[in-house]
């Protein structure tokens, strides 16, 4: 794609999420999520294979889908209170309506199906806009809408995404389907904060950005897409296997690194609201994300050999691939944990 396009397209990209995020009246807010949804689609397919043109007709058809029904949630909250305000939404069946189509452009259970397969056909940059960016403006709305959600709808389609988070990422080796099951596991513990303390769900969302930027931004400097070509980067470059260690395990949740804050927080929450079991079910069931990333980590950095053999190291060429972002990034998503203490101002 010619960079003047991609200039455009991207800020098309930016634009619809700018207008969702800055936006009080529905129309408005429809109109920020049908810009996205139609600028994303070249991104998806800048690969012209016929992987990539099944993957972005799956990714429409399913925003068209969400789309529609948002727009039938508009209607019927137009009906009954005759105002065009997001803050509230007195019918419960335009709230339900509503909270289905956002969750279905998020890609959260039993709307899951389409995240695995479009992660899968595209390349891991567009990829890595899909489960970053695109979590954005949907999850701001629901934010907006937070006190007009029915509880038990959002709660069971949390629950829901993150055992399939979960199960689904078990049989995986491709890193951008295990990646695109960790997003809905990930969706899952932000919505089951969302009626209790919707900020929280917006430090989740923070840092789960920043670690799945990290993520990707490692895979692409690797050009690795499978499990069985992340066990040769040691003899490429031994330190990104150290650090693929730190992330996987940070986006797994484990206590001293940074990915371990927001599930603290939440259960914590969801405890001081008299929530014992639910907490409990859902820390159980992050067992099985952190299986399949001990798994990562075990392909990429435990098969390393014990001695350094020039004939077992391939050829030093200097690398052309300059990600400037990546250090930053990679500190911010395994390091924050030592701010928790600041973060509880949230609550």
């Amino acid at each position: 794609m010619k960079p003047p396009i991609l200039i455009i397209i991207m800020s098309t990209v930016m634009s619809g999420t700018m207008i969702v995020l800055t936006s009080s009246h529905w129309l408005l807010t429809w109109i920020g999520f049908e810009m996205n949804m139609l600028a994303i689609i070249p991104i998806l397919m800048k690969n012209h294979t016929p992987r990539a043109t099944e993957a972005s007709t799956k990714y429409f058809l399913t925003q068209a889908t969400a789309s529609m029904l948002l727009m039938m949630g508009i209607i019927i909250n137009l009906m009954f209170s005759g105002e065009w305000t997001i803050s509230k939404i007195p019918n419960p069946v335009a709230s339900g309506l509503v909270t289905i189509a956002l969750t279905m452009k998020l890609g959260m259970a039993p709307f899951h199906f389409w995240v695995p397969e479009v992660t899968q056909g595209i390349s891991l940059s567009s990829g890595m806009i899909l489960l970053t960016w695109q979590k954005i403006a949907p999850l701001s709305v629901l934010y907006q809408i937070s006190p007009s959600i029915n509880p038990k709808l959002l709660i069971t389609m949390a629950i829901t995404s993150v055992l399939i988070g979960g199960w689904g990422g078990l049989n995986q080796t491709q890193l951008r389907k295990i990646l695109a099951y960790s997003s809905i596991a990930h969706m899952g513990w932000m919505a089951v904060i969302l009626t209790y303390n919707p900020t929280l769900m917006i430090l989740n969302l923070t840092i789960y950005i920043m670690m799945t930027l990290s993520t990707f931004m490692l895979f692409m400097h690797n050009s690795s897409t499978t499990t069985l070509s992340l066990s040769n980067t040691w003899n490429k470059l031994p330190l990104m296997t150290s650090l693929i260690l730190m992330l996987m395990m940070s986006l797994g949740g484990l206590p001293p690194l940074s990915g371990f804050a927001p599930k603290w927080m939440i259960i914590q929450e969801l405890t001081k609201n008299d929530m014992i079991i639910l907490p409990t079910f859902m820390a159980i069931t992050a067992l099985l994300n952190l299986y399949f990333y001990m798994r990562l980590s075990y392909t990429t950095a435990l098969t390393m050999f014990p001695s350094v053999n020039n004939m077992k190291m391939k050829w030093q060429f200097e690398s052309t691939k300059k990600i400037i972002l990546l250090p930053p990034l990679i500190i911010i998503s395994t390091m924050l944990l030592p701010m928790t203490p600041m973060m509880s101002i949230l609550e």
